[in-house]
């Protein structure tokens, strides 16, 4: 079986798209980034953006022409994307027992007919899942210039990209100094502060049912204590089984948890962002991008089992009006 192990795979083309990416842009480790999430769009990556039209109605006794209007109020935004690449080396004996786990914990497997095609299944399965995890990682944390000390480098996050609109007054609602004023307010009022002064566009979508909030752990948990300090025959029940998703008046709010490696930076460690899901943009191209592949193979030299992935990868904020975040900047 170790012979097997060691023939090497190369991913291009379509198989690149089919075999590898497409199973990670549509699973579950993407859905729960809440955000929305562009696979291979043409290069250069433009988002189209469309305002709602006004009164598009006319009275047909009136009008003996065409009176539509005036046009659309359109924008467009370009994601910026980047080259990048990830990659993973174990020791031939680490990355046998790893490999082996994964195919044993299969309850369709049968040991004594591993054939190479479950083999390569389980070993495509762990680069994909340790690609998924940098990704979200990268696209909250992702400091380019390494101003901030994330350890990711790649790409400019959207903690980064918000900061940077923050200090330049390109939010609709902000505040600099959420740690200074976690101990003036609960987690109830900040919600409520973000809900109010939303800008009167983003609070023309609520009714599409997209807007959420996007917390640090320790204001999760701290809308958790909240919710167990208001008693009921429901909480009770929550209190013992725990709350797969948490809402706050139909809002969801979603976990960004980026410990340990946020504690080290200088980017703001508690922050809540309230913002329609489609606003905030990651997109990823692995079709016009010369030199994109997955390659996983065996150096004998090192003794390693290594694997490769080139691709292109980016995120951006369409719409700061459509945004409102607090968070702590250091000026």
């Amino acid at each position: 079986m170790s012979g097997i192990i060691v023939n090497p795979k190369n991913y291009t083309g379509r198989e690149l798209e089919t075999i590898f990416f497409r199973p990670l842009m549509s699973g579950p480790s993407i859905e729960s980034l809440g955000i929305r999430v562009l696979y291979n769009m043409p290069v250069p990556t433009v988002v189209q953006l469309w305002d709602r039209t006004g009164n598009v109605l006319q009275s047909f006794d009136e009008a003996s022409k065409w009176s539509g209007g005036s046009k659309s109020v359109h924008y467009q935004k370009t994601i910026p994307l980047h080259r990048v690449k990830a990659e993973n080396a174990f020791s031939a004996s680490d990355y046998f027992s790893t490999i082996f786990e994964l195919i044993t914990n299969r309850s369709d497997v049968n040991m004594e007919d591993l054939t190479g095609t479950e083999l390569e299944a389980a070993e495509t399965e762990l680069f994909r899942n340790a690609i998924a995890d940098s990704i979200r990682m990268n696209l909250w944390l992702g400091d380019k210039g390494g101003t901030h000390n994330t350890g990711y480098t790649s790409f400019d996050g959207l903690l980064k990209i918000i900061q940077e609109r923050i200090k330049e007054g390109a939010l609709h609602f902000s505040d600099k100094d959420l740690d200074g004023r976690l101990g003036d307010y609960t987690i109830k009022e900040i919600f409520d502060q973000h809900i109010a002064n939303a800008s009167p566009r983003l609070k023309g979508l609520f009714k599409d049912g997209q807007a959420a909030f996007f917390v640090s752990p320790d204001l999760y948990s701290a809308y958790e204590h909240y919710l167990d300090e208001t008693f009921s025959p429901v909480t009770y029940g929550d209190t013992q089984n725990g709350r797969p998703t948490l809402k706050y008046h139909g809002f969801p709010v979603v976990e960004v948890n980026l410990e340990p490696a946020i504690s080290s930076s200088t980017l703001s460690r508690n922050f809540c962002i309230f913002t329609d899901r489609r606003n905030l943009v990651m997109a990823v191209n692995t079709a016009d991008t010369p030199g994109s592949e997955v390659r996983m193979w065996y150096n004998p030299d090192e003794m390693e089992n290594r694997q490769r992935a080139v691709f292109a990868i980016g995120c951006e904020i369409l719409d700061e009006d459509l945004m409102s975040a607090y968070m702590n900047i250091t000026e």
